[in-house]
């Protein structure tokens, strides 16, 4: 762990974190607070858990987390922002896999830990102590979990070393930190509020992390039954304003379906790097493949490849499930200016798509003016997800039942995407309809950033990628080994206890 980059100031630099009005962490970043001065009040508690949040802002918790779906089947890193070039042919060893799978992370968790460490230090009253603890542990959990997805044993800090060399230690068992992150979770659970989600962690929110650690652990009982007690509780719903709304700013405010996510405020504390407007809408630096565009089924439910469908090849896009042209820009589609010019991406799409997802249409034209203005928050939780969890997880526990078509009816049939129900008739084993539940996952959150975790955790990712090319022709290779990546080579220098994850040098 980066210790030696991880300073007081780092954790008390004021950010932004949208809640009520008068939440002293809805303000923007202004400065920075003297250590020496700091724990006097629970404005200052308030503003170091602020500086816990503002961690989400970087690598894959901030808009780097979209990028996670090229290395999958879903989409090309065009630019190689993340080197998912190199990983998506094989090529995958000590000294090119990202930081961000590794040192974010552990900066988030020094982070947590340095705030868990002082909070007592504050006169806050104790009832605000409990839950400012559960957020700081709630975030601390997910940073652990991405880890074990990543690493799978990593090693694991409960409290903040004190020096350098206290840091440098084994790693604990993959198992070990699965335990301690569902230990945290409970905790949380019992002491976040059961609320609506406003730009804190809520009860949900650890919930619905809790179920998704469950999934990968392939616990089908207990994550069928926690997600079913999140969907009982009537705190969350499917928004019904717009699909393609769940990821522009304005309607991102306090919307039911969203559960937890990074937040942003233009224009002091937009996204980092450009920001999508630029990264996605002008560079067009996530190219979705043809593979994922085929996916998608035709309006009435059936796949392009069935009888009956009424695909047209010369007319591919038409008469398709709405989610495509919401999530994907196709080639016959023009963003228009609004002086009526055509908009035009700064170099051509090497795969003829580009990401809509996430990208503004009425911030047009995209160009680096729109880098201070994009504040688009990056979704990690929503409601839809924990209903494809449960759907999931049930299907696993007992087959088809008619709770589980439900929870997919209420995703296909929201409004603006309007489905047709799951078919009963063809869906109706334990095998068909897990196809079928992994396809509309992969339909309803693609290039969100969920799809790589969920191709491993399936143990999916060979099968899927080595169809599959590059659009410079190379195919596509996921190695057995590559489940787990390896550590950086200047960590395992840094620390000497830590040994590198078996079959890599």
């Amino acid at each position: 762990m980066k210790i030696k980059q991880i300073g007081f100031m780092a954790i008390a630099t004021i950010g932004m974190l949208s809640s009520c009005s008068s939440d002293l962490l809805d303000k923007n970043p202004t400065t920075a607070i003297s250590g020496e001065t700091f724990w006097m009040t629970d404005a200052d508690a308030r503003m170091a858990l602020t500086g816990v949040y503002r961690r989400l802002q970087a690598g894959f918790y901030g808009q780097g987390k979209l990028w996670l779906d090229t290395y999958s089947d879903n989409a090309l890193d065009r630019h190689s922002y993340y080197g998912f070039g190199d990983l998506t042919q094989g090529i995958v060893n000590s000294t090119n896999v990202s930081d961000a799978f590794y040192n974010t992370p552990y900066a988030g968790i020094s982070g947590c830990n340095f705030f868990l460490d002082n909070i007592d230090k504050a006169p806050s009253t104790e009832a605000q102590k409990v839950v400012y603890k559960a957020e700081a542990r709630f975030i601390r959990a997910l940073f652990y979990f991405d880890l074990v997805q990543a690493f799978g044993a990593v090693v694991l800090y409960k409290t903040e070393p004190k020096t350098v060399d206290e840091g440098k230690i084994a790693k604990s068992s993959k198992e070990e930190v699965l335990a301690f992150i569902h230990s945290e979770l409970d905790d949380v659970i019992r002491d976040l509020p059961d609320a609506a989600y406003a730009g804190h962690a809520v009860r949900g929110s650890a919930q619905a992390l809790k179920t998704r650690v469950y999934l990968f652990q392939q616990n089908w009982t207990e994550a069928a039954k926690l997600a079913d007690q999140i969907m009982k509780g009537g705190k969350f719903q499917l928004y019904q304003g717009g699909y393609q709304n769940l990821f522009l700013t304005a309607t991102q405010q306090n919307n039911p379906e969203i559960m937890f996510s990074t937040k942003y405020l233009a224009p002091n504390n937009p996204q980092g790097g450009e920001g999508v407007l630029v990264e996605i809408g002008w560079y067009g630096a996530i190219a979705p493949y043809q593979n994922l565009v085929d996916a998608y089924e035709m309006k009435n439910g059936k796949r392009i490849e069935e009888p009956g469908s009424g695909y047209v090849a010369t007319d591919p896009y038409s008469n398709r499930d709405p989610r495509l042209t919401l999530t994907i820009k196709v080639p016959t589609e023009k963003y228009i200016n609004p002086d009526g010019s055509v908009f035009e991406e700064s170099d051509p799409l090497l795969t003829g798509y580009s990401q809509k997802k996430y990208v503004n249409l009425a911030m047009l034209p995209f160009n680096r003016t729109k880098t201070p203005m994009t504040d688009q928050n990056i979704v990690h939780i929503r409601y839809a997800d924990v209903l494809l969890m449960y759907a999931e997880a049930k299907n696993e526990v007992s087959g088809p039942d008619q709770s589980i078509y439900d929870a997919l009816n209420a995703i296909r049939e929201r409004s603006g995407v309007n489905m047709p129900k799951v078919n009963t008739a063809v869906y109706n084993t334990k095998e068909k309809l897990r196809d079928f539940i992994l396809h509309e996952r992969r339909i309803e959150l693609a290039l969100e950033g969920h799809r790589y975790y969920d191709l491993k955790r399936r143990n999916l990712m060979q099968s899927t990628l080595t169809p599959l090319k590059n659009p410079g022709g190379a195919p596509l290779r996921f190695g057995e080994i590559n489940n787990v990546l390896p550590f950086a080579q200047s960590e395992l220098d840094r620390n000497r206890q830590l040994v590198q994850n078996q079959g890599y040098n």
